[in-house]
């Protein structure tokens, strides 16, 4: 009985300082976890120099190469739980895109997609990365776009996981509305912006763990300034995948969230319209972030596009 209730004292405490690190020292478990996450997603973490910048990326899995691209101030980790049901069967490779997540952001530094896509063919080089498929979220799926317009023989499919940036949408978005106020919604200046931010991007918020939310705040109130400047060069093209959704040949897939606040769904039309050959597929009850607030769902509609 004495053991039985050391047992139970000692668990019991263990579980006391463990919350109390949890909500009092976030940033001591901020990595463990993250770590834990990729591992159960049969992903690993590396990094490689390329030219002036230091990439970092999570690789894991067998088979056909898949890369997935993530958003403007996003990060690769934001596609792990989506990864988690395509690396017993492809090789999926998610970069930290230059200037964010944890790759090199420079000071004053070029992040318009003319760069960025010269980047990422080095990186992909670098990789021996050829003849693959590629996907992307927000800016990611843009970039992802502009790759297989300038190289088309390397591209298997492309797919945009969450409507892309630089679409026409009949109907304005939330953030359209935004802007034309000439305001930046995706960049945060305090908790509240904060809050109000994820508000746009999700119909329903997924669970992230207490530590990480905390370190992703800090770390977005504490590159304002710079994501700001980002944000406004990124609109100088604004339309910059309408004017070449022709040249895309590669097989298309589009997964727009029927809530969306940050492009208008009504954008979804316009793909169909424009590309009918595409394939168009709205989900009820989601917003921006797909990969992150309906994993396996997109995921699934992901792999039936590709193994068609």
């Amino acid at each position: 009985m004495k053991i039985s209730r050391f047992i139970l004292a000692s668990l019991f405490i263990s579980l006391a300082l463990l919350s109390l690190v949890y909500f009092l020292l976030p940033q001591l478990l901020v990595d463990p976890l993250i770590s834990l996450n990729q591992s159960l997603s049969g992903l690993s973490k590396k990094s490689i120099q390329i030219e002036d910048h230091k990439i970092y990326y999570l690789e894991g899995g067998h088979g056909e190469t898949i890369v997935l691209l993530h958003g403007i101030f996003s990060e690769k980790d934001h596609f792990v739980d989506f990864a988690r049901e395509l690396t017993d069967r492809y090789r999926v490779v998610i970069p930290d895109i230059p200037g964010f997540g944890e790759s090199t952001r420079l000071a004053g530094g070029q992040y318009d997609y003319a760069t960025q896509g010269k980047r990422l063919q080095s990186f992909f080089d670098a990789l021996g990365i050829d003849n693959f498929h590629i996907a992307g979220n927000s800016m990611g799926g843009t970039l992802a776009a502009l790759y297989s317009i300038h190289n088309p023989a390397r591209v298997k499919s492309l797919a945009f996981i969450g409507a892309p940036h630089g679409l026409k949408t009949p109907l304005p978005s939330l953030m359209d509305n935004l802007v034309e106020q000439k305001k930046a919604p995706l960049v945060v200046r305090s908790p509240e912006e904060f809050e109000r931010m994820l508000d746009m991007l999700f119909f329903k918020r997924p669970f992230i763990p207490y530590p990480v939310l905390q370190k992703t705040r800090a770390s977005s109130i504490q590159l304002a300034d710079d994501n700001e400047r980002i944000f406004w060069r990124q609109h100088e093209n604004r339309y910059i995948l309408q004017d070449n959704l022709a040249l895309i040949t590669a097989p298309t897939l589009a997964i727009w969230g029927e809530n969306e606040h940050i492009f208008h769904p009504s954008g979804a039309q316009v793909l169909k319209t424009q590309k009918p050959d595409q394939q168009v597929i709205v989900m009820p009850e989601t917003g921006h972030l797909p990969q992150m607030e309906k994993p396996k769902q997109a995921a699934r509609h992901y792999l039936d596009f590709i193994q068609r």
